[in-house]
């Protein structure tokens, strides 16, 4: 690739820093670590609502626990065979994923507000040979409904309620042999949240989701000393992954929220006095909203982390002003383990809040052309691709999936539009399927979000194409308001005609209580679509 001269490139590439050589480890190497160097210090502290004292394990207890369910495990199970779990945040969750991985299993992780055909799915498509689950998680009966899918599974032989857990521990052979397992041994399957057509099995492995959540841990400045409160759900890679392994790599205090309340994660910055914690942006948005906020004690926080969608420059300096702390903007998919590129708490303020940053060490990216796929000339849109050991194996039993988006250099294709400095640091501009293309102009809805963002009477906005007969899609914008009345469309309307061209400009404008949103707080466009083209736009 091109360059110009130190910190200057022609074309939209970067590689990532390769001076420190990645570990070559499996997850049950870095425990095995982290607990020879310091068996007493805190790993795991469940932070759950209400009295009592918090479910807490030291690093040296961490490991017992968990070779101790890994020798359980491989008393029902064969190395290489998928279990699943389905469960909110718990800590039989956590133990279940270093039990698997020390005993070279594949854990699927379901979502669990999955209803009976998504539960299916993915046991069916994963082949999982056991699940492990709750009796409910929100008012979801899912107890009731794995009675109701389990003769469907013919690959289904065990299925164990977590209240049974301690139990099915004691069970196993205390003498029982852990087996070899290598880094690039499959260690997870992740499923996409599928918002158009079936979700998809991301096959991760131990190397790749280690040195990530090594490598943005880093990134953030983390170490021994921090205590990361975490939000993140466990089933997503931004839990399991950064949270956990994040958190283990640095030799740090993992705080888990059970489930999201910002009341209660402003609880536990205050009482375990946190040094690292965030949320994607929706959660970000509900600590600044929350009461609690005037009254908590938040000033030992060092970095505020964030990501999962974009993150509006206006939120996230209102964060760093209200909470203390510096923003860490993190970037990518759950196919790259997951993060791409992240901001540094030192970053300028311009980068910080306002970038998705630098690539993170031996991490390759390119922003290029969907069609050629050459990299387009700095400062341009195209899709942003990334290459390395990041990059997932495939979609499990999916060939055509998994060629769609990773190609035969061993690029994967996003789908996300980005554009790349001359420093090398990434803006996202959109989803390529998320483009609005207005007469023959292509608009992205990220820039008209941007600016909307900005009004005092928005909290939060997304910007989607409406299916037009005369021009092909017109903009339309749902605005959840920030106070009690929402902001007149006119004035929102104004608001953008002095800042964006006219076609750029909202045609439509539908003001919404809340957001709909996945599980994992990401606002799904593809319902407010449907919406539109139902003719509903509330």
């Amino acid at each position: 690739m091109a360059t110009t001269g130190v910190g200057a490139v022609e074309e939209s590439y970067r590689s990532g820093d390769t001076s420190m050589p990645l570990s070559e480890q499996t997850i049950g190497d870095a425990l095995r670590e982290a607990a020879a160097a310091d068996p007493d210090r805190r790993a795991v502290v469940e932070g759950a609502p209400g009295p009592g004292p918090s479910r807490t394990l030291t690093y040296g207890e961490l490991l017992e626990r968990a070779e101790a369910v890994a020798r359980a495990l491989l008393g029902r199970f064969r190395p290489g065979e998928h279990v699943a779990v389905w469960s909110g945040n718990s800590l039989e969750w956590i133990l279940l994923e270093y039990g698997s991985a020390l005993a070279g299993l594949v854990l699927v992780t379901a979502n669990p507000a999955y209803q009976a055909s998504e539960l299916a799915y993915v046991l069916r498509q994963s082949g999982s040979a056991g699940l492990f689950h709750v009796a409910g998680y929100r008012g979801n009966p899912m107890a009731d409904i794995v009675a109701e899918v389990r003769d469907d599974l013919p690959d289904l032989r065990e299925v164990v309620d977590l209240a049974d857990f301690d139990a099915f521990v004691a069970g196993g052979d205390p003498d029982r042999e852990l087996p070899s397992v290598r880094p690039d041994d499959r260690v997870q399957i992740q499923y996409t949240s599928g918002t158009t057509g079936f979700p998809k099995g991301v096959l991760l492995r131990h190397h790749g989701m280690l040195e990530n959540a090594r490598l943005t841990l880093r990134r953030m400045g983390a170490g021994p000393d921090d205590v990361c409160v975490w939000t993140m759900p466990l089933f997503h890679t931004a839990g399991c992954g950064l949270g956990v392994l994040g958190a283990l790599t640095a030799g740090a205090t993992l705080v888990y929220l059970t489930a999201f309340d910002p009341a209660l994660q402003l609880a536990l910055i205050e009482s375990e006095r946190a040094t690292i914690s965030g949320g994607v942006p929706t959660m970000l948005i509900a600590l600044l909203a929350h009461p609690d906020l005037e009254t908590r004690d938040t000033s030992t926080l060092r970095c505020l982390f964030s990501g999962g969608s974009p993150v509006p420059e206006e939120v996230a300096r209102e964060v760093e002003r209200r909470l203390g702390g510096r923003m860490s903007i993190v970037f990518g998919t759950t196919e790259t383990s997951p993060v791409i590129t992240a901001t540094a708490p030192d970053d300028p303020d311009d980068v910080r809040t306002g970038t998705l940053g630098s690539p993170l060490p031996h991490t390759e990216v390119k922003i290029a052309d969907p069609v050629t796929g050459e990299p387009v000339p700095v400062g341009t849109v195209g899709e942003l691709c990334a290459r390395g050991y990041l990059v997932m194996e495939g979609y499990h039993a999916r060939p055509e999936a998994t060629g769609a988006v990773l190609d035969a250099a061993g690029w994967y294709h996003t789908g996300d539009l980005a554009s790349m400095d001359a420093e090398g640091r990434l803006r996202v501009e959109g989803r390529i399927k998320d483009m609005i293309i207005r007469g023959g102009e292509n608009i992205s809805p990220r820039e008209i979000e941007e600016l909307l963002q900005r009004h005092p009477g928005v909290a939060e906005v997304a910007v989607v194409g409406c299916p037009d007969p005369r021009w092909g899609e017109t903009v339309a914008a749902f605005v959840r308001p920030a106070g009690d009345a929402p902001p007149a469309a006119e004035e929102l309307h104004a608001f953008c005609r002095a800042h964006l061209a006219a076609y750029k400009t909202p045609a439509s404008w539908h003001f919404l209580d809340a957001m709909p949103v996945t599980a994992s707080g990401k606002i799904r466009k593809n319902v407010l679509r449907e919406r539109l083209v139902a003719g509903s736009g509330s």
